[in-house]
């Protein structure tokens, strides 16, 4: 669809999962308003929602261990773990409303059932693991959740994982049922498909240069037409940049004061894919184990059954990279373009403090073939070279920014939404887990930028979302009744789906 220039309620920049999930609220919440998307692209969720960039887990914290950290008296703090486990929840919700009034498709195409599972190797681990599994098993989001160190229940859960195990290894996992694996390009792809027939006008090949602020208080967008090769000029009372690593820019040249201050590191991973049938048949789980010391969050391994395309696959990694890209698709200018008069002292003051993780990226850079199969080996012991191939995933940019509890140049491993203090503009930075948590991170947004709007759209809300405003994590009756109708309208209930 061609875009004709002029004047819009709403610009979306990026069609990713976060532009999709917020033109899909908004357009429950306003059917009325005009909006137009410009993505660079040729079709959406080609950058980080795409499946093969990301690791696809429906992130609820089951089996993530950096959500759940050991304290200095010994004892765990699963804070973190509940909200991300409950904000997972919110999406659970809204996938369930659209499934059930039809207005996407099957949610077969983008939502398996899958075991989450945690896995450490050593006493030390072996005994976090087991204070962990007690501290979560009364929470409502983890009930069902399994701990074993015994050899035979682990080859019960995991037998790729113990195969050519020594009995004497001091192992444990804990293993719950009710995780899931995400298509998140599948998703993107669904939800953008169903805002065209809501006359959202979403225009491919169209790579946005410039934002400014207009005399009238509207946002001017400069957007390159790479079809046609023209130059294009869109106006709009909210604009909201959801362009993944390429937000960062995008969101300097507002000249917005949020936007001071703010800095990128780029990270790029690898995944290693299985190309053996019979071994990929072999495991059926999402299984985590420990960051090394050093590593970003983003790196924690995993050996991933993943559903892409309909076909059972197998993955692990991933292993961390560096790329002065912010985009897959980006160029090798884009680190030093970021750097600016405002935040060249937070970004200089961040290499000072990451020297460790500096050192681990340039680490896994170095990798040969043979040391990431002996990674893959801490795994699957028997792993053979020949039936693994390097798969090049996505790219992410960690936000730096000025924190007055850590001070200059902190390295941010959350998402964060920067927007105008009158709410006309905003920018989503950063990564994991926030494609599993988008309804809430987009909810977020409409609180901030529409404020003057909620309580007319409270109800609506909370029709697409049950538990909106309420705290799951406090109600186990509510949790349990929204976890059962989610399981069987998102066809959550069977343990193993059947694919071809």
């Amino acid at each position: 669809m061609s875009s004709k220039q002029g004047e819009t309620d709403v610009i979306f920049i990026g069609a990713g999962i976060m532009s999709a999930t917020l033109g899909t609220l908004l357009k429950e919440l306003a059917p009325d308003w005009d909006i137009k998307v410009f993505e660079k692209l040729s079709i959406a969720g080609e950058e980080s929602s795409n499946e093969w960039n990301n690791a696809g887990t429906g992130h609820s914290a089951l089996c993530e261990l950096n959500y759940t950290s050991e304290k200095r008296d010994g004892s765990i703090d699963i804070s973190k773990a509940i909200e991300i486990n409950e904000q997972f929840q919110l999406s659970r919700q809204f996938w369930s409303y659209l499934t059930k009034r039809e207005l996407i498709g099957s949610p077969q195409d983008f939502i398996m059932p899958i075991p989450h599972i945690s896995f450490v190797q050593g006493e030390k681990d072996v005994r976090f693991l087991k204070k962990r599994f007690e501290a979560l098993s009364n929470i409502s989001g983890f009930s069902g959740m399994e701990f074993a160190d015994d050899h035979k229940k682990l080859h019960e859960w995991m037998p790729l994982v113990m195969e050519g195990r020594t009995p004497k290894e001091s192992i444990a996992a804990t293993k719950i049922e009710s995780g899931t694996d995400i298509n998140f390009g599948a998703l993107t792809r669904m939800l953008f498909q169903h805002l065209e027939t809501k006359n959202v006008e979403v225009n491919y090949k169209h790579s946005v240069k410039d934002i400014k602020r207009m005399s009238n208080g509207l946002w001017q967008v400069k957007v390159h037409n790479l079809q046609h090769n023209t130059m294009e000029y869109h106006t709009a009372k909210f604009v909201f940049i959801g362009a993944g690593g390429g937000s960062l820019p995008l969101l300097q040249k507002t000249g917005i004061p949020e936007s001071k201050h703010i800095g990128g590191f780029p990270v790029s991973g690898l995944f290693m894919v299985c190309n053996n049938p019979k071994v990929i048949a072999q495991h059926h789980g999402k299984v985590y184990g420990k960051a090394k010391v050093g590593a970003p969050p983003m790196s924690v391994p995993h050996l991933d059954t993943r559903y892409i395309d309909n076909k059972k696959s197998l993955l692990f990694g991933p292993f961390a990279g560096f790329s002065p890209k912010f985009l897959k698709t980006g160029s090798n200018l884009d680190l030093i373009k970021s750097v600016r008069p405002d935040n060249i002292l937070t970004m200089l003051a961040a290499a000072k403090k990451e020297m460790a993780l500096t050192k681990y990226l340039i680490q896994q850079v170095m990798l040969s073939n043979e040391k990431r199969l002996e990674e893959l080996r801490e795994f699957v012991p028997n792993a053979k070279s020949k039936d693994w191939r390097i798969v090049v995933a996505g790219q992410r940019v960690q936000v730096i920014k000025d924190t007055k509890s850590k001070g200059r140049g902190t390295l941010q491993f959350g998402t964060e939404v920067v927007s105008s203090a009158d709410g006309s503009i905003a920018g989503l930075l950063g990564a994991s887990p926030r494609a599993s948590t988008a309804v809430h991170v987009m909810l977020e947004v409409i609180e901030k930028c529409f404020s003057q709007h909620m309580q007319e759209w409270k109800p609506k809300i909370k029709e697409m979302i049950p538990s909106y405003g309420t705290s799951l994590a406090k109600d186990s009756q509510l949790f349990q009744e929204i976890h059962d109708e989610t399981a069987d309208i998102l066809g959550l209930s069977e343990k193993e789906p059947i694919v071809h």
